[in-house]
């Protein structure tokens, strides 16, 4: 079964059920997977598991930006719906890698390939996005590896 499938299939479960949190979060997926089937037609053939996998990191990047603006605004309602939704949106993704995890991922990759100035920066990104596609948080690995690539 692939992610779309099992999205599906838990939105049905969802309305089944009458979650309307979950309801809700899955039908923003499916809206967002949508728009982005839409905006590639004719440029890609079909839409694989790792497009949806960046696409739902996306999502929940930008669930951690509207809590952070929250916290600002001291509105915990909204904080707590927001972390709700990355909640469900996560558990589409495979389990993350942990910071140190991370770390020692990048470091590997910097002797494998001989990095060594920040001008690598933009290669060691596309390694680890196209090798940790929804295992890795992208924000924590470019912090990462801005000051392993500093040094």
């Amino acid at each position: 079964m692939n992610l779309i499938e099992k999205i599906d299939q838990k939105y049905k479960n969802s309305i089944k059920e009458k979650d309307s949190n979950t309801t809700n979060t899955l039908r923003l997926i499916k809206s967002a997977i949508k728009d982005k089937e839409i905006s590639l037609r004719g440029k890609q053939d079909k839409f694989s598991d790792g497009d949806i996998l960046s696409l739902l990191q996306t999502l929940i990047k930008q669930r951690k930006d509207s809590i952070d603006a929250f916290k600002k605004a001291n509105r915990n309602d909204l904080i707590l719906k927001e972390q709700t939704e990355i909640d469900i949106i996560e558990t589409f993704l495979p389990q993350q890698k942990s910071e140190s995890e991370t770390r020692d991922i990048i470091e590997s990759i910097i002797k494998e390939n001989k990095f060594d100035s920040i001008k690598d920066m933009g290669k060691l990104m596309n390694i680890i996005k196209s090798n940790y596609i929804g295992q890795i948080d992208m924000g924590v690995a470019g912090k990462i590896a801005k000051s392993s690539l500093g040094n």
